[in-house]
């Protein structure tokens, strides 16, 4: 299970890097839901918090507007990997509903499991990066506050599921390749079609 929640929460980081690390501090600070290692409460801090959901904002905002959402890909290259590996390490040493012995999966050091949350928070965010890229050119940027949309509200519910039901990360990762393998499908037939 911890493999799965810190999985999950670096899976959501890669699409946007503050959504899971401000609601595992958020969850932490005001719940008992999550009960964060003693070497990640920094996220719990009132700082934190705030300037979490500064950028949270300024994410949202930036990533829905065509050509802003790109340059903010680029920033992201090196922010998302980070949180990736930040929530996974938290994620994956945290007490939560579905992780009560966390010092099972990872007894080595820390740095294994934030490395292996930067990885998956890095091909995460360089899928998104090329799917968006697609998305903004087939539709002349009409399209880049949808997608965007869609990018929030999953990582959001990953984030959910990686902290409640990481059981259903599996499937929530599974559906969205589905996903993507029947948009290059669709959109290989219409190129065919129009060649």
């Amino acid at each position: 299970m911890e493999l799965l929640t810190g999985s999950g929460l670096a899976l959501s980081a890669g699409l946007n890097a503050y959504v899971p690390m401000l609601v595992m501090g958020l969850l932490a600070r005001f719940t008992t839901l999550v009960t964060l290692p003693p070497s990640w409460v920094w996220l719990t801090n009132d700082w934190v918090l705030i300037v979490l959901a500064v950028l949270l904002v300024i994410e949202v905002v930036a990533d829905k507007v065509p050509a802003v959402d790109h340059v903010n890909d680029i920033l992201q290259t090196l922010v998302r990997p980070t949180a990736g590996g930040i929530v996974f390490a938290a994620g994956s040493g945290a007490v939560t509903p579905a992780t009560t012995d966390p010092g099972e999966f990872f007894t080595s050091a820390a740095m294994v499991p934030f490395v292996c949350g930067a990885i998956l928070a890095l091909l995460t965010h360089l899928g998104k990066a090329g799917v968006r890229a697609g998305v903004n050119l087939s539709t002349a940027g009409v399209g880049a506050p949808v997608a965007s949309t869609v990018e929030d509200i999953s990582a959001v519910a990953l984030t959910a599921l990686a902290l409640v039901l990481p059981v259903l990360v599996l499937v929530f990762v599974a559906a969205a390749v589905v996903v993507v393998i029947q948009m290059r499908r669709k959109r290989l037939r219409r190129h065919r079609l129009v060649s």
